[in-house]
């Protein structure tokens, strides 16, 4: 079956969303060898995946994940999630991860999903592990930290068994340089099902058709975005988040307002000259103490920038604030009034 679906991919013609249930129960087969599932991910990301292909991966996969049994109150709530596809390799600190824990400590319920490090040296999995906070909790217990603390990290690793079998021809690809749909897969597959997005990609091209995949699986509101470096010493460089560097390229939906997609330079203060090395981090320790000066209100420069324009977003997003500008307004009122610093000691400490 699988090697049929290869050869109509070769051929250039795309799959129908039947034909991508069929071919996700083949990948996530044991019993058919890596090299063909290789073949299959690497002719389908030679083709170019379409949304529709996009969209119908995410379902079927969405429909073998275990679901956290949230609150009903929870759920009938506004739900956020701040994240990127990661392998933009610009280096940078956890923006996105220290911008969700602003907005959870402005009152916005937060669930992320994540993993270890891939493509950098320091995933949101790992940085939040050396904050202190727990990330390897069951289904049930991330619910319930959900609740308590408008915050909880959702480990994907526990919420999708049938990615085992999948892992040896993902390996395959890798080595021979190629990158597959389960690249762009990751921020789609939540468990909690978040209601809001803010989803960072590494390639402008990608943001418009993410969007749609977004609205196809529910999502009510986001915002996917691709930030430009224009520091001479980095040309062309894109982030997976909002840049402060450049222009950002942003396809955005929302449920009263429909869709829109723009280019557009952040408002930022005027200031000294910022380079990508400002924004660059370290490994999974020298982040966490980035994150922990930036919610201490102790970094005051251009880390603190990335984060509030990303928060800003994040607030706006969620609802929380009629405008990036007063989101941005907001975000740094949760820092400087110690709300920040408050919420993530109400993480380590576990109350």
């Amino acid at each position: 079956m699988l090697e049929n679906f290869t050869k109509q991919l070769v051929a250039g013609k795309p799959l129908e969303a039947e034909q991508v249930r069929r071919a996700v129960a083949g990948l996530t087969a044991e019993a058919i060898s890596p090299e063909i599932k290789a073949d299959f991910l690497i002719a389908l990301a030679c083709k170019g995946e379409s949304p529709l292909e996009i969209a119908a991966f995410a379902e079927a996969l969405r429909g073998m994940s275990i679901p956290p049994p949230l609150e009903p109150a929870t759920r009938a709530g506004e739900i956020l999630d701040i994240v990127g596809t990661g392998g933009d390799r610009a280096g940078t600190f956890n923006i996105s991860t220290t911008a969700a824990i602003i907005c959870a400590a402005a009152g916005v319920t937060v669930a992320k999903h994540g993993n270890r490090a891939v493509t950098s040296k320091a995933g949101s999995a790992d940085v939040l592990e050396a904050l202190g906070i727990k990330i390897d909790l069951s289904p049930e217990a991330a619910a319930r930290e959900l609740q308590k603390h408008q915050f909880a990290f959702f480990f994907a690793p526990n919420y999708h068994p049938a990615f085992k079998h999948i892992a040896a021809a993902r390996k395959l690809c890798a080595e021979r340089g190629q990158r597959t749909i389960f690249n762009l897969l990751g921020p789609l597959l939540n468990p909690a099902h978040p209601s809001a997005m803010l989803l960072g990609v590494a390639q402008p091209g990608l943001c418009e058709p993410l969007a749609q995949v977004l609205q196809s699986l529910g999502v009510r509101r986001a915002m996917v975005v691709c930030g430009r470096i224009s520091a001479p010493a980095a040309p062309g460089i894109f982030v997976d988040e909002l840049s402060t560097l450049g222009e950002n390229t942003i396809a955005e939906f929302y449920q009263e307002r429909g869709f829109a997609v723009s280019s557009t330079w952040p408002e930022v203060p005027a200031g000294p000259e910022v380079t990508l090395e400002d924004l660059r981090g370290g490994d999974k320790f020298q982040n966490a103490e980035i994150v922990r000066r930036i919610l201490r209100g102790e970094e005051r420069g251009p880390k603190r920038e990335a984060v509030l324009l990303n928060a800003g977003a994040g607030l706006f997003i969620a609802g929380k604030c009629r405008s990036l500008a007063a989101g941005r307004e907001l975000a740094a009122a949760v820092i400087d009034g110690g709300l920040a610093q408050q919420k993530l000691a109400a993480l380590t400490e576990g109350d």
